[in-house]
């Protein structure tokens, strides 16, 4: 048998008298510190707790509008304008830079509807309920000239939505039907139906451009070719979905906002179970946007609140809320990536940080390496549980506090009764539903 013993050399760690220092046995490569991962573990730490306390995402209030912002739209071309269509017919556009209105239009009677701006960005659509659709110049007119839209079609139903597509002078309407028009006529050039219901929001798809996606209030979310005029596919869920969104990177992607507090991120081409069910809402969600790197969407709610969703990820990295913001009708997700626009019922439009705690302004070099440096602790540390706790914890609104644990209680008592069901009865009779199929109820092709 061969035993092999530990053997060293007094010389090296015994003192020759008391007053010698203790001598310690250390590895001089300057890449191995001894304490390495525990002096990396408080940076991180530290990093945690700092991006916590410089989380303070809301930016500025646009208030001017006299009635509940009910749409909002980018201008394509230029970063610090946006448009806003208001429930009493006011469009008004914005210069954010400024942080103030530029130009109010009275355009419809009633609500707005829906509206989008064509591609080059010269013009703008506005739906209403007075039946008609508007095309405006982004111009203001000049001195002495009244300002009137450069064309009015007037349509038999109510319009309940509108969008333009990318790269052809061509938009769609929605409302009693799928509506596809020319610009230079005033009849559409193809009408889309599937079923007999009214559609609350059609999208074109911004890679695939001949794609649109639209929603219906019987629950629908149909796919339509403009190739061959007709819809391909159609996905019943459980409840109404209000909105979609597609996906800027990824063309089959898109997200639907549902009214059970849910959304459904879907690939056109597998229907038949959505890709990720994102759950944190408490109440209706009503619109969605996503990001120009389509690696985040946002969402807003009936709650009071907008959220961030990654996503691949089934709940929200952020939310954002304040004492005085009602329900957010609107939301929008700027081109350059750094700010979400949201528009709520007591008529103001919010501008938020997507980085809560993003510091705005140019940036000396060392600090930006000193942020990456944080960024990556605290992506090697992230599991922690001390980090895990202190990056998660949010602040909510007492009511929706509430009713998250309330929700909390009534899932697991279904799980439980679930549970029960299947020790009780024979074998194989209660099948386990996945999540992700549980809120679909067909798949029509």
């Amino acid at each position: 048998m061969r035993v092999k013993v530990l053997s060293r050399n007094p010389d090296d760690y015994v003192r020759e008298t008391k007053l010698d220092l203790q001598r310690v046995p250390r590895n001089y490569d300057p890449a191995l510190h001894p304490f390495e991962v525990a002096r990396e573990y408080t940076r991180a730490l530290n990093a945690t707790k700092l991006e916590r306390m410089f989380a303070k995402p809301f930016l500025s209030s646009l208030d001017g509008h006299r009635d509940g912002v009910n749409c909002i739209a980018k201008h394509p071309k230029s970063l610090s304008t946006v448009l806003s269509g208001a429930c009493d017919g006011e469009v008004k556009i914005w210069n954010l830079t400024k942080r103030q209105c530029i130009r109010t239009i009275q355009a419809h009677e009633g609500f707005v509807r829906g509206m989008c701006a064509r591609f080059c960005g010269t013009s703008f659509f506005t739906v209403g309920d007075d039946k008609t659709v508007k095309q405006w110049k982004m111009e203001s007119p000049e001195y002495g000239e009244e300002e009137e839209p450069i064309h009015t079609i007037l349509g038999k139903t109510v319009y309940t939505g509108i969008d333009h597509h990318w790269k052809e002078p061509v938009f769609a309407t929605c409302g009693h039907q799928v509506d596809i028009w020319d610009e230079q006529r005033t009849s559409p050039k193809c009408s889309l139906t599937w079923g007999f219901d009214s559609i609350s929001s059609v999208k074109f798809n911004p890679i695939e451009t001949y794609l649109l996606g639209s929603c219906a209030s019987d629950r629908n979310i149909v796919l339509y070719d403009m190739r061959k005029s007709t819809p391909l596919k159609k996905v019943i869920l459980n409840m109404r979905t209000n909105t979609l969104c597609w996906n800027p990177m990824e063309a089959f992607i898109f997200t639907a906002a549902n009214e059970d507090y849910n959304l459904y991120t879907f690939d056109m081409r597998f229907l038949e179970s959505p890709v990720m069910v994102h759950m944190d809402h408490v109440s209706a969600v009503l619109d969605v946007d996503y990001s120009p790197t389509g690696k985040e969407f946002v969402s807003a709610s009936f709650d009071k609140s907008i959220r961030i969703f990654p996503v691949d990820k089934g709940h929200s990295r952020e939310v954002y809320h304040t004492k005085r913001m009602q329900h957010v009708i609107t939301v929008k997700w700027t081109s350059d990536n750094k700010y979400i626009l949201c528009g709520s019922d007591e008529m103001n439009i919010r501008l938020w940080k997507a980085n809560a705690s993003e510091k705005l302004g140019v940036l000396a070099p060392r600090e930006k390496a000193a942020m990456n440096y944080n960024q990556k602790l605290k992506e090697k540390f992230q599991f922690h549980p001390q980090i895990r706790r202190i990056a998660q914890h949010r602040h909510l609104p007492k009511s929706i506090y509430c009713q998250i644990k309330e929700q909390r209680i009534m899932r697991e008592a279904r799980r439980r009764k679930e549970l029960n069901r299947r020790k009780h009865s024979k074998p194989g009779s209660v099948p386990f539903v996945p999540e992700r199929k549980k809120h679909i109820v067909a798949v029509v092709k």
